[in-house]
């Protein structure tokens, strides 16, 4: 749980989804709007977080959502006691294995059937969000085009790079994995690798291109190579 003041009571809910995605605990993001202070909650697979909201709710001016994604609003006086039955409610019932990462696959995808057209048609399913989540794709045995490169600051090492397939033809597609900065030396490699994405479009000085927006990179096992696997 994190709270301040100055945060923008219209982005709290995207900080909260940024924050899973990053240390994947259920999370709630609090800042303060007029006399009481309002939250944006996001959880994780198996906790269901408006049950841990409800289990407070006689200390709250009102709430609502759903397993995965809940708002709440209480009085300044009483986000000590929030965070203290919460944190309780979450040590009775988070254990390590819930807290443990899972990138559900839609489809499998060649990287050569990314283009406008699709994009275009994936775009009919919006709005994504809780219930309706934008789809997971993956692609086997790309390769760096030869482009990577590590992109961030104060600390962050973001991953930029651009795809081919080896068994396929087509154009690159251009990729950034935030905070995967850690795999550059292997992407350098230029042995193929496996990539979970969802599909987005980037602006940049003006020009929108398709961009896929990784979750994670695969790498081949050696030891399971050296056993012919």
């Amino acid at each position: 749980m994190v709270f301040n003041p100055e945060w923008h009571k219209g982005v709290i809910g995207i900080v909260a989804s940024r924050l899973i995605e990053k240390f994947y605990k259920p999370t709630i993001v609090f800042t303060r709007s007029g006399e009481f202070i309002t939250g944006s909650a996001r959880s994780i697979k198996g906790f269901d977080i408006y049950d841990a909201i409800d289990n407070s709710s006689g200390i709250l001016e009102h709430f609502g959502g759903h397993t995965y994604a809940a708002g709440l609003a209480l009085k300044p006086e009483k986000l000590e006691l929030f965070i203290s039955n919460f944190e309780k409610y979450a040590g009775e019932n988070l254990d390590e294995e819930m807290m443990t990462p899972e990138i559900t696959i839609d489809e499998e995808l060649d990287i050569s059937d990314i283009n406008t057209k699709f994009f275009n048609i994936l775009k009919q399913f919006a709005p994504f969000g809780p219930g309706n989540m934008s789809p997971v794709f993956k692609s086997n045995n790309v390769v760096d085009t030869g482009w990577a490169k590590v992109v961030g600051k104060n600390g962050q090492k973001h991953l930029k790079f651009s795809v081919v397939q080896t068994t396929k033809r087509g154009n690159p597609v251009s990729a950034i994995g935030f905070n995967l900065g850690q795999h550059y030396d292997k992407i350098k490699q230029s042995d193929p690798f496996s990539i979970c994405y969802h599909i987005e479009e980037n602006t940049w000085q003006g020009k929108t291109s398709l961009q896929l927006r990784i979750l994670d990179i695969k790498f081949p096992n050696p030891d399971q190579e050296d056993q012919g696997s």
